[in-house]
């Protein structure tokens, strides 16, 4: 075990333990994570700064107000509830259409939910079974993202996502996340979903994973992966380097996704960002995380951008 460990340390992986220790602990002052952790705190705040977010169709945030979800929703076809202060995709729902003269729910992967069972699920949401610690919570309802032409072939469903891990302003990897059956149409990793490791330099899909495995086509679809080109990609960084002056944390993930109406917009934010994005792009973080680390603070978002896309090692295809 040992051995592995220092095999993968000297090809440049980062682990968990120094992630922890020498990039999250050191660049991250706990003060800010409320603004990561609490999801209505982050919309605010993107709002504030002109960043784009998905609309916010109301709040609910105690039992009494769960027999208000017809009217928060009314005259919306299909919505998203998620967990103000969830992470990893547990407790969000992907609502794609309203059933039943609106009394029940479709979500994306099928399921049909009845008034009663949407009710339970947002007490549980309220009662914190899906937020971090356990703590009570509340359940936001937002625009359900629609699904950008581009990864037709290669989603299952749900809608992709692109995530950005930002040090110290500089994009230093980044991956595409595609929903699958096993993961119900949510693009989250550890549900199964796959990532697709990004050329920093050029946006182009690389080599892929579900969980520990590479793979080179969808396990739904039988779409190859590899190859695909990412839209408007210096923008993206650029969006993404931004949000180190939007939190001031030195060490993130930022998600964003393409909606085909309203292009990019910030999903969520992530101060622990896992670290399963360097199997996606069969390269390890730490000689980029050093590499920012020796360059000087305070360069402007496009400089900093440039520096990623040009001068960072570019992750390695088969």
């Amino acid at each position: 075990m040992f051995g592995l460990a220092r095999k993968l340390s000297a090809n440049g992986v980062l682990g968990i333990n120094a992630r922890n220790c020498q990039y999250i602990l050191r660049h991250n002052p706990r003060r800010l994570y409320p603004l990561v952790d609490d999801k209505l705190a982050t919309k605010r705040l993107a709002i504030a700064a002109g960043l784009p977010v998905p609309d916010l169709y109301g709040v609910i945030a105690s039992h009494r107000d769960v027999r208000e979800l017809p009217k928060l929703v009314a005259g919306h076809r299909d919505f998203v509830i998620k967990p103000a202060h969830g992470s990893g995709g547990d407790g969000i729902l992907v609502v794609s259409a309203r059933v039943k003269d609106g009394s029940a729910y479709r979500l994306v992967d099928g399921t049909i939910m009845d008034g009663d069972d949407m009710r339970h699920h947002l007490s549980n949401i309220i009662s914190g079974q899906y937020s971090l610690g356990g703590h009570r919570d509340v359940a936001l309802l937002e625009y359900c993202v629609k699904f950008d032409p581009i990864f037709s072939e290669c989603a299952y469903r749900g809608i992709p996502d692109i995530r950005v891990i930002v040090f110290r302003g500089y994009p230093v990897m980044a991956m595409l996340r595609l929903p699958t059956r096993k993961s119900h149409g949510k693009a989250n990793l550890h549900q199964g979903a796959v990532g697709a490791g990004l050329d920093l330099a050029t946006g182009e899909t690389t080599s892929a994973i579900i969980g520990n495995s590479v793979i080179t086509e969808h396990p739904d679809t039988g779409a190859a992966i590899a190859g695909r080109q990412i839209p408007r990609w210096q923008y993206l960084l650029d969006f993404a380097a931004r949000c180190h002056e939007l939190t001031g944390l030195g060490y993130l993930g930022v998600d964003i996704v393409l909606d085909r109406d309203k292009g990019p917009m910030l999903l969520e934010l992530n101060v622990r960002p896992g670290l399963n994005i360097q199997i996606a792009n069969r390269c390890g973080l730490r000689d980029r995380l050093r590499v920012i680390e020796a360059r000087p603070a305070g360069a402007p978002v496009e400089e900093r951008v440039a520096f990623s896309m040009h001068s960072l090692l570019k992750p390695a295809t088969h």
